[in-house]
């Protein structure tokens, strides 16, 4: 009976999806979630350009430093497609569920959006679990839009037009951050978000039919937030679930007031429930949500560019929202 709904399940998929799960099911690597984080974040980084597409050239690319509240200090890469000043800025937090995942797994796409969008984009190495467990990562991400926003002068950038955004558990960190942001009088014109990671337990239909067979399986969302949360309490923060988490005195935070969400989601993926509650949420808080469900597409397909037109369109789409959220030509 699985197997039945399996083969139903996967036929969802557009050909050259299919085609692209065949290709990594061949390859015999063995799965993440049995790796050490060590060896998962290298495998995740050697096979992390196989399907992306080409780094699109730019007229600036610099590595930054980017001062934590516990003193240590983050790498960033801002990547912008003119040296011209007053650029505005997309801040990127990197998918990767919180364990795997770098600037440099993400720079294909990072530069993509920089040369459709004719914005700057800084991306960040946020701390990675286990080495270091929530909420440290949630903390890094806020520092980094922190000191984004007052360096952005001194980069020539625009600091009063920035946006935070990221995939996947950048997604979630993106959410969180811009919460945080708006609580702190900190504008920011979008969040750009594909497929965030959105609530604290892994119960919805789509997690139940996606659990196995579309490259995000349950033994990998397991495996990261075994690795990244301290107690299972943490799946009830709301800095881990802005869908349905808590904070200290019990109460879901307030969504009104939000930056406007840009949304890319993937119909064959675990996490798209969630992430269509979480739109419903922030519209009923009266957000601006734009969200586009690509049909048969697979967690992690924005990626996968050279196999798959869909991930040029989710590019385009996420461009152009960029474009609107900063009034650039």
């Amino acid at each position: 009976m699985a197997h039945s709904h399996l083969a139903a399940a996967r036929q969802r998929l557009t050909p050259a999806m299919r085609g692209v799960l065949d290709r990594i099911d061949r390859a015999g690597h063995p799965p993440m979630h049995t790796l050490e984080p060590d060896q998962a974040r290298a495998a995740y980084e050697a096979g992390a350009g196989v399907l992306d597409v080409p780094l699109a050239p730019l007229d600036r690319v610099e590595d930054l430093s980017v001062p934590t509240r516990d003193g240590q200090t983050l790498r960033a890469r801002l990547f912008s497609p003119s040296a011209t000043p007053g650029l505005p800025v997309l801040l990127y937090l990197h998918g990767g569920g919180f364990t795997v995942g770098s600037v440099a797994t993400h720079e294909a796409l990072c530069r993509q959006l920089a040369a459709l969008a004719g914005c700057a984009v800084v991306s960040v190495d946020y701390r990675l679990a286990p080495q270091w467990k929530f909420p440290t990562a949630v903390h890094d991400a806020w520092d980094s839009l922190q000191w984004l926003h007052r360096s952005a002068p001194g980069l020539g950038l625009d600091a009063t037009r920035l946006a935070v955004g990221g995939d996947s558990a950048g997604g979630t960190l993106s959410l969180v951050t811009a919460l945080t942001a708006r609580d702190a009088g900190l504008p920011l014109a979008l969040q750009l978000l594909f497929y965030p990671g959105c609530a604290g337990h892994q119960d919805t239909g789509s997690h139940r039919a996606f659990a196995q067979g579309f490259l995000l399986e349950k033994a990998h969302i397991d495996y990261f937030f075994g690795h990244y949360l301290r107690t299972p309490a943490d799946r009830d923060d709301w800095r881990f679930a802005p869908l349905d988490g808590v904070d200290a005195d019990g109460n879901a935070p307030e969504l009104e007031g939000v930056a406007p969400v840009w949304m890319g989601l993937a119909e064959c993926d675990p996490l798209t429930d969630e992430c269509i509650a979480m739109a419903d949420r922030l519209r009923m808080a009266g957000v601006a949500v734009d969200l586009e469900i690509y049909h048969g597409m697979v967690h992690g397909f924005i990626q996968f560019g050279r196999a798959i037109p869909q991930a040029l369109d989710a590019h385009r789409h996420a461009a152009q929202a960029l474009r609107q959220a900063f009034q650039t030509p």
